[in-house]
């Protein structure tokens, strides 16, 4: 007989009928009670085990954490908080295993102690409802993009180029690292490497996607990148995945419109498939927040959080609006910022984010038309000869969640950029052929996936909505 999903049992269409549930057991009350999860849905299904029916040895092998089978007819439950349950006829338990070695026993564990468990976590009911979470946006996010013509463009994840101009990059080589060849000069000679030069883990799929949006229009990455940054902190990965849209002939006001319209549809998504899990991100939230004082309690529950992004345009600011609204700010005039923001030219910090989106504006921000200095180099500089058309948009409880910009197309401008920023154009040689041949207008941006995860689940570590965590000294898993 094949087992049916739990997910599918709950909704009671086979009441009366047998029915057969393999899962792994949360809790055993009473040695008759069997509360059976399979992660097909946050909620469990109630098994009920006639003591009379089943050897006593084989009830002592049921504990939080087993995998079992069962086996018997699904029956409005008698108790509170399920509709049904399974009378238990057959019932099977897979493996051995000792109940008090099990690290995830059924009681509060903190997050810290969970990502030391990092392959065992998943069995809990919160990291059970962040994965569901996580695997419903990543669908939204190819679903999106599928139904309005973009093609899926997978990015080399081996690169010898740096889109992002910062050098935090980790090496690729299958040098003896005991016995490296050097130069004349006493450098590594990465001519003798397996590539015939040096080639890096990718932190961007932007450049590569931008070639090929000239000819196919509208494309989009969703892969791994990665960045050796040594910041140990509750917003940094080494290893976290990208969504880059590139779409031809796009300016920079559709750039934002497209962002806009995705990030509302993705979330739009997952508040409808994933209502339970939400539900009970947004109780623990709740729970959480009554230790708070009332002055750092948030303003609004999880949901209303998301529904208010799905439901209300996001407000369209320029850097130099943006700038004389944080000169003035109270923070700023009474020093409380840690970056004080003196003058026209400064590059944003995350508490100048946050506090134009939820001090000020109260609703998601996209800043626009920064200042060509603290921007990369491909961004297509605007009239003035100081802007770029950047943008990025701001999130609460983030700050920039999505970052992207008009491609500079002219040729003769991009290479004076490149060159004044000292980067060596002899690497992007086919990056400029493109504004060679058959150049045109385009516009992109990037979103951390992870980012995304993090604000739609109302979590506040970037280790706790990716499956295993890649950070500094960390990668045990």
């Amino acid at each position: 007989m094949k087992h049916t999903k739990i997910i599918d049992l709950l909704t009671g269409k086979a009441l009366l009928h047998e029915v057969k549930a393999k899962g792994w057991v949360k809790t055993f009350r009473n040695n008759q009670f069997i509360a059976l999860n399979d992660g097909s849905t946050i909620n469990n299904i109630q098994c009920v085990v006639d003591l009379d029916k089943f050897p006593a040895e084989l009830l002592k092998k049921i504990h939080t954490g087993a995998a079992i089978s069962v086996r018997g007819t699904l029956v409005e439950s008698r108790g509170a908080g399920q509709n049904v349950e399974i009378q238990v006829e057959n019932l099977k338990v897979y493996g051995e295993s000792n109940p008090e070695e099990y690290p995830i026993q059924p009681k509060k564990h903190s997050l810290e102690f969970l990502r030391e468990q990092a392959h065992l976590r998943i069995r809990t009911n919160i990291f059970g409802a962040i994965m569901r979470v996580r695997s419903t946006l990543s669908f939204a996010v190819h679903k999106y993009f599928q139904d309005n013509g973009f093609f899926y463009f997978n990015a080399p994840i081996i690169t010898g180029s740096d889109a992002e101009g910062a050098g935090e990059m980790f090496k690729v080589t299958n040098f003896n690292l005991n016995k490296l060849p050097k130069t004349e000069e006493g450098d590594v000679d990465f001519s003798e490497d397996f590539f015939g030069k040096a080639t890096n883990l990718t932190v961007s799929g932007q450049l590569e996607a931008e070639t090929y949006a000239m000819a196919l229009g509208s494309v989009y990455t969703f892969g791994p990148t990665f960045r050796a940054e040594n910041s140990n902190t509750s917003r940094h990965l080494a290893e976290f995945w990208m969504i880059e849209p590139e779409v031809a002939f796009n300016k920079l006001a559709d750039n934002m419109d497209l962002a806009e319209d995705f990030i509302k549809y993705v979330i739009s998504y997952t508040l409808e498939k994933c209502h339970d899990d939400l539900v009970f991100l947004e109780n623990r939230l709740l729970d959480e927040e009554k230790n708070k004082p009332q002055a750092e309690r948030s303003e609004m529950s999880l949901l209303e959080k998301l529904r208010f992004i799905t439901e209300n345009n996001f407000k369209r600011v320029s850097y130099t609006e943006a700038i004389d609204i944080l000169k003035a700010s109270k923070p700023n005039k009474n020093k409380k910022f840690n970056y004080i923001i003196e003058e026209w030219g400064a590059d944003l910090q995350s508490e100048h984010e946050r506090y134009l989106v939820e001090k000020h504006f109260k609703c998601p921000v996209i800043l626009f038309d920064y200042p060509a200095d603290i921007k990369a180099f491909y961004m297509r500089m605007n009239e003035d000869g100081k802007t770029v058309r950047a943008m990025d948009i701001l999130f609460p409880g983030i700050g920039e969640i999505v970052g992207g910009s008009e491609r500079e197309e002219r040729y003769d401008v991009l290479l004076d950029k490149i060159e004044k920023m000292g980067i060596d154009k002899d690497e992007l040689w086919w990056y400029l052929d493109t504004r060679k041949f058959g150049t045109a207008p385009h516009s992109g941006f990037g979103l951390g996936f992870e980012r995304l995860v993090l604000f739609v689940t109302g979590m506040t570590n970037i280790r706790d909505v990716i499956p295993f965590p890649r950070t500094p000294q960390n990668a045990a898993f």
